[in-house]
């Protein structure tokens, strides 16, 4: 992932410098430290009454064709979990209800930076399932078939409601 080397409130150029033991960029014309925070996203852990795991596969970079959890990033002006159900809906054509917090995660990510996932377990309540938005494919999978996942943070959530998911060595 690229710096930001320029403020983007004056567009002059940024430095390094030391704050509280931490460095950051800095921009000295507007005496203003530029933060890099994680960006907050989601995951829906979906589960049919055959136990079988939601999966999407990837239309876009990063990871694209390969198959995790529906997810996304949260919007300004939403909360996580209108987040998780909104992304569930757009990638898979299914409206659900959260029914429970399953873990977050902090991962750093090549493509997007410092991420911080939230993962929940999501009961369908409706809908036509079909791929949409960023999904070439939408499926259920055998617990004990399931192919390859993706990015770290969903193989963790995986391992952490299911216990028995075995980790998968993958740079995502």
């Amino acid at each position: 992932m690229e710096e930001k080397r320029f403020c983007y409130y004056c567009g002059e150029k940024l430095i390094e410098k030391s704050f509280q033991e931490r460095m950051h960029r800095y921009c000295q014309t507007c005496d203003r430290i530029h933060y890099e925070n994680p960006l907050p996203a989601v995951a829906a852990l979906v589960v049919n009454q055959e136990n079988q795991l939601l999966l999407v596969k990837r239309a876009v970079e990063p990871a694209k064709g390969e198959w995790c959890l529906p997810g996304g990033f949260i919007e300004f002006d939403e909360s996580i979990e209108e987040a998780a159900l909104r992304e569930l809906e757009e990638e898979t054509g299914m409206k659900g209800t959260i029914t429970s917090l399953v873990d977050f995660f902090a991962q750093r990510s090549p493509f997007h930076g410092a991420l911080l996932i939230f993962g929940y377990r999501v009961n369908i309540v409706g809908g036509e399932m079909k791929a949409g938005d960023d999904a070439q494919e939408v499926g259920f999978f055998d617990f004990n078939n399931l192919p390859p996942i993706a990015f770290l943070s969903h193989q963790a959530l995986l391992r952490k409601e299911f216990g028995n998911y075995k980790k998968q060595n993958h740079p995502k």
